[in-house]
């Protein structure tokens, strides 16, 4: 049998990884700059995050939701306090898509309505509705684009309005720092008047802090940067630091019952385990105090180099953007020097999602390479 061909593959094959390096069959090491799109978020292979998923593995490893999981209401109780958001309530569930998915569903059970809002270059899954949000028609099968879904310009705040007074729209959702489109983020004020807009309208806002979040900007959610109360908050990636977890924070004013979401495998004791092992390490070496650090260097370190033309994101969700496709720059960054980075819909950007407990001498490695392979 073969695989189903729907990844463009690097010829690297890494067996193994340690903090911000993965090495391949030939022990030949890679700087991961990359994080697998953001998900390595305490490092490859981390002692903490090992023990935690193997000892709750000798212990048990899954059991279903129809049983009571202490270690989901231990990962709920440090969720909250580290993140600032204790007054939110927890689903867990699988994957970003799924987080997405649920989110969807829940506005649309709370408002009674079936519009959703979402912006030009979003990306919010490829499953259902929110492959339907995403703005990408090359993912969207006809079976999603029954979804009733309006695009709109990030930052248009007029045309928003107008849409929202229809009355219809169950939910606006919106990456605060885009990833796959490109690093964009509108003005504050953008997000707050939506914040204000969602609420007077009965629509909920959805922030979507799959890749944003948990701590990759410095703050542990990017809109945390900004005075607004999501309705609904969604996060994946960095949230298991590779071990397959996701969930979404819902608001109090919207209720339980039993039966509306549920899933087979979502907060299961190993993705428990992991998820917990993430916060602990997150907490206790200060990762969000670093990535405030590191990415003030890594921006000074790019000012200097005059073939970048814009220096794009937050944190350590980074962008350098060029006058070329940096296409062949990646391939060289890889084969050449051995360092991960990342593309976007926006081929002239180059992407930066490192872990989060990356080094000022990992990023000087990778400036020294870049100047040695950029056009002059």
């Amino acid at each position: 049998m073969k695989l189903f061909d729907v990844y463009p593959l690097y010829d690297i094959t890494p067996v193994r990884g340690k903090d911000v390096f993965v090495y391949d069959e030939n022990n030949t090491s890679y700087l991961d700059l990359y994080g697998g799109h953001a998900v390595i978020s305490i490092g490859h292979s981390h002692p903490r995050y090992v023990s935690g998923i193997s000892g709750q593995l000798q212990r048990l490893g899954f059991y279903s939701n129809a049983i009571q999981n202490p270690l989901q209401a231990e990962l709920a109780q440090k969720l909250g306090a580290l993140s600032g958001c204790d007054d939110y309530e927890l689903f867990l569930c699988n994957s970003g898509a799924e987080a997405n998915e649920n989110a969807l569903k829940l506005a649309s059970f709370q408002t009674g309505k079936a519009r959703v809002i979402a912006f030009k270059n979003a990306f919010h899954g490829r499953t259902s509705a929110a492959v339907a949000a995403t703005d990408n028609k090359n993912i969207v099968a006809p079976l999603n684009a029954q979804h009733r879904v309006t695009f709109l310009e990030m930052g248009d705040t007029t045309s928003l309005e107008s849409e929202l007074q229809k009355g219809d729209v169950c939910a606006v959702i919106a990456e605060f720092i885009q990833g796959v489109g490109g690093l964009d983020e509108a003005p504050a004020g953008f997000y707050e008047k939506t914040d204000k807009l969602c609420k007077q309208y009965d629509s909920l806002f959805i922030a979507d802090e799959i890749q944003c979040g948990y701590g990759r900007t410095g703050d542990f959610f990017a809109f945390q940067k900004y005075n607004i109360t999501p309705d609904i908050i969604s996060m994946a990636k960095g949230m298991g630091n590779g071990f397959p977890v996701a969930g979404i924070l819902i608001h109090p004013s919207i209720k339980a019952r039993h039966g509306m979401l549920g899933t087979t495998f979502g907060g299961n004791h190993l993705a428990c385990a992991a998820a917990i092992a993430v916060l602990d390490v997150l907490k206790e070496e200060n990762l969000m105090q670093n990535v405030t650090e590191i990415s003030a260097y890594f921006t000074e370190k790019a000012k200097s180099i005059p073939q970048i033309k814009q220096i794009k994101g937050r944190g350590l969700m980074l962008g350098l953007e060029f006058d070329f496709k940096v296409g062949e720059l990646r391939k060289k960054l890889i084969h050449d020097k051995h360092i991960f980075t990342g593309g976007s819909s926006n081929k002239k950007l180059l992407r930066i999602l490192p872990p989060l407990t990356v080094k000022k001498e990992h990023i000087d490695t990778f400036f020294d390479a870049l100047k040695t392979i950029l056009p002059s």
